[in-house]
């Protein structure tokens, strides 16, 4: 699937300029169109190295954990690094992309990811391996909030496709991260080491489409402002008016932490799921696997949980049928770890799939273009650092239980909220109306 719209992509783009340069096309139709097929390829290989950096760690935690003499609470630590590192950096790329353009900032941090991912298994102590990740996770976040930015930009008209194919290379790098590494770090020697610097490699060649770019600042900073026409001027009007007030939304906060709680269990899932199928008897590789799976659905659902929440005037009905598929995954964990496996990676997978549902309900619960980029910015950078403790408290408890009932009690006993607040945030209203309300 991701080939033929990557295939539709461009033979619309071709067909496009042999329109408009054929026989005496200008040179800089041909460098433009040359320079957006270079972004598709950039924004594919960007959005598979958005996740391997977690993923493949979580397959070789153990072997992490022993080669560095780390914690129980350490470990935990450091599954919650990749919420704390998007909370902290990603408010920092809308800045930085006004300053150098959205293609260089995307191109660095494609190249922080490769030296995180290059430097941190050979650090040689828990605190290098911990700055190593920081580094990694400082690249993904600032280029995880600018692809969007590049989307709209570069593909106005094709948006809706451009973020389809986003998001699967996205599922894709998260699946096979998961799946392959362990089988990956037997095939070169079984070192942990090699196996999760691999990684660095595939992030280097995502640094390649975006250094032709990085110069190209007319496209990144969009094109110049037109008159604002009689249906614009309320929208030009807004953008010159002080920013709403998105506190005073209980819409705001509601789907902040839904966003938060929900970011919580995907991060536990990918810091811990592998783990508590090994201790359960499971084979390494299988473990992989099956984070694998749960990682690749979210590939199907999340084109068609997005498409049916916007035919639906309340999207509570989708946020219990998630949160239910969690808490089936969470008591086959506790009940049967291993005997049923599969059918609880599968569950635990649909669950995880709020996240696009959390970031469709971002642009149905504001009326205008800056209300969505006021409440997308407010949910994601609070629902990150509402997520920053439960992987910790997850290790914590591992550590001292010395078992996983304790530890799965707390995804059970987060999910319920979830649950809550999703409903909330699935109301048919806007923040705009609340906090007018409200001032």
């Amino acid at each position: 699937m991701m080939g033929l719209m990557v295939g539709k992509e461009t033979e619309t783009a071709t067909t496009a300029t042999a329109r408009t340069t054929a026989p005496g096309r200008s040179p800089a139709t041909a460098t433009r169109a040359w320079a957006t097929r270079l972004v598709v390829v950039g924004i594919v290989l960007s959005a598979v190295n958005l996740r391997p950096a977690i993923t493949s760690l979580g397959a070789l935690l153990e072997e992490v954990r022993d080669g560095l003499g780390m914690s129980g609470s350490v470990a935990g630590l450091l599954t919650s690094v990749p919420p704390l590192c998007f909370a902290v950096f990603g408010v920092t790329a809308p800045r930085l992309a006004r300053r150098f353009g959205p293609a260089a900032v995307v191109c660095a941090g494609m190249a922080a990811v490769t030296a995180g991912l290059l430097i941190r298994p050979y650090a040689g102590s828990t605190a290098g391996f911990l700055a190593g990740s920081a580094l990694a996770l400082m690249g993904i976040a600032v280029s995880n909030v600018l692809m969007p930015v590049i989307v709209k930009r570069w593909f106005p008209d094709r948006v809706g496709s451009m973020t389809g194919l986003y998001s699967m290379a996205l599922a894709a790098g998260t699946s096979v991260a998961a799946a392959v590494t362990v089988p990956l770090t037997g095939a070169l020697g079984g070192s942990w080491q090699t196996g999760l610097a691999v990684w660095a490699g595939l992030a280097a060649v995502a640094v390649l489409p975006w250094i032709p770019l990085v110069r190209d600042r007319d496209r990144d900073r969009g094109p110049a402002p037109a008159p604002a026409t009689e249906a614009e001027a309320p929208a030009r009007a807004e953008r010159q008016e002080p920013a709403l007030r998105i506190t005073r939304s209980r819409t705001a906060w509601a789907l902040a932490v839904f966003f938060g709680l929900q970011a919580t269990a995907a991060y536990i899932t990918m810091g811990w799921m592998a783990q508590i199928f090994r201790d359960a008897g499971v084979s390494a590789s299988t473990a992989g696997l099956l984070l694998a799976v749960t990682m690749a659905m979210s590939v199907p659902l999340a084109f068609v949980i997005p498409r049916v929440a916007t035919r639906l005037p309340h999207q509570g009905p989708i946020v219990i049928a998630l949160g239910v598929c969690g808490l089936a995954g969470y008591a086959g964990l506790y009940l049967a770890p291993a005997g049923g496996a599969w059918a609880w990676a599968v569950l635990l997978g649909i669950s995880n799939c709020a996240f696009p549902l959390a970031l469709t309900m971002v642009g149905m619960r504001a009326r205008t273009g800056a209300g969505v980029a006021q409440l997308s910015a407010f949910a994601q950078s609070t629902g990150y650092l509402i997520s920053i403790p439960g992987p910790l408290l997850v290790g914590v408890l591992y550590q001292h239980s010395g078992g996983w009932g304790l530890p799965i009690a707390l995804m059970v006993g987060l999910m319920i909220p979830q649950m809550a607040v999703g409903v909330l945030a699935g109301r048919d209203r806007v923040v705009e109306d609340e906090a007018a309300a409200t001032a």
